[in-house]
């Protein structure tokens, strides 16, 4: 494993073979990366030392004591992800998820179960199928039929591991399952583009959520991405709420009143206009009119973001990995450096984060 993680994260770096041993400056040849990336040589302690410090990785990463892997990864992108963005992004993923599986280890508390809504994977045989999902989901987790007002609190209180992370630009987000050396169920994650807008950010993990849960052999690629995206309208902004706050059937809306929608369900202008028309509260011919005349720029920059753009992912952080490491550092389970490692933050910080002001 130690030759899958090498090669990962040299993909991540944008090196060849002989880019990284030149980076190495001739301390090993081309020819030995490539033979430990094929696991047909063992690095020494040193080298994996300098390897770790040229590729930008922990020592942790490149020694894989935790066998993880990640499985089935299913990026959303605006278009083609490169091998070297793929990389870095499982790269990423597998350092946090290694320093979170550390942490629960030592607290002892179970990384596996997550509050699977359904029983098994739902089986959709038309796209529009998703809204009785969604219905579902809400029913099952008893979250009613009021806005959710915030996305990520919920998904990781029902145990799913989420990861908001700055992403290379072509990465919308991604789902995927982690998993580990032995007899250990696969950990169900989810990662979103820290890059992108609250408003988008929330979409994508409802969006990432029906993927955990639609079973996608009865529908090809493209329904299948249709019906997430349906199930993401659907849980943000139930029927029954907006029929309650819009009407049932409107012909015209204003720019304020859509204002107020966007903030009162966190989404995005565009993404409500177009839930308004898939439940049949406007026409598409309102929807092409409004795309046209108000809501023409909307697609490419959200109107009244509900997040400023320079505090990207400050808004519905996930917490837990960081409550948890200051739950284990206040118990002394863990000590000052550790927290500071696991946290990726400066021990003063970590430390004032115990202390408080």
């Amino acid at each position: 494993m130690i030759g899958q993680r090498i090669k990962l994260a040299r993909k991540k770096a944008g090196l060849s073979l002989r880019g990284l041993a030149d980076k190495l400056e001739g301390r090993v040849s081309a020819q030995a990366i490539g033979k430990y990336e094929r696991d047909e040589m063992t690095p020494s302690s040193g080298i994996l030392i300098a390897l770790s410090k040229a590729l930008g990785v922990s020592l942790a990463y490149l020694m894989d004591t935790q066998g993880v892997e990640l499985t089935g990864v299913d990026f959303r992108t605006k278009a083609n992800t490169s091998t070297k963005d793929r990389a870095y992004v499982e790269t990423e993923v597998i350092e946090w998820i290694e320093r979170y599986l550390q942490i629960e280890r030592i607290l002892e508390l179970n990384s596996a179960e997550w509050e699977i809504p359904v029983q098994q994977l739902h089986k959709l045989q038309v796209i529009a199928e998703a809204e009785e999902l969604a219905d579902l989901v809400r029913d099952q987790w008893q979250l009613g039929r009021d806005p959710i007002p915030n996305m990520t609190e919920l998904l990781e209180e029902k145990g799913l591991k989420v990861l908001i992370e700055k992403l290379p630009s072509r990465v919308s987000g991604f789902t995927c399952l982690v998993r580990r050396s032995g007899n250990h169920t696969e950990l169900p994650v989810v990662v979103v583009n820290r890059q992108f807008s609250l408003e988008r950010r929330r979409m994508t993990l409802a969006h990432e959520l029906a993927h955990r849960i639609i079973d996608p052999s009865a529908l090809n690629e493209k329904e299948e991405e249709k019906a997430a995206t349906r199930f993401a309208g659907a849980f943000l902004m139930p029927r029954e709420h907006l029929e309650q706050e819009v009407g049932k059937h409107r012909n015209r809306l204003g720019y304020k009143e859509i204002m107020d929608l966007k903030r009162l369900y966190r989404v995005s202008g565009a993404a409500l206009l177009v839930r308004l028309r898939d439940i049949g509260i406007i026409s598409d011919s309102i929807l092409i009119y409004s795309f046209q005349t108000v809501a023409r720029n909307w697609r490419t920059e959200e109107p009244e973001q509900l997040e400023h753009p320079d505090c990207r992912g400050e808004r519905e952080k996930p917490r837990r990995f960081e409550r948890i490491c200051y739950r284990a550092l206040a118990e002394g389970l863990i000590s000052l450096t550790k927290a500071a490692e696991l946290l990726r933050s400066p021990i003063e910080d970590v430390e004032a984060g115990l202390k408080g002001p």
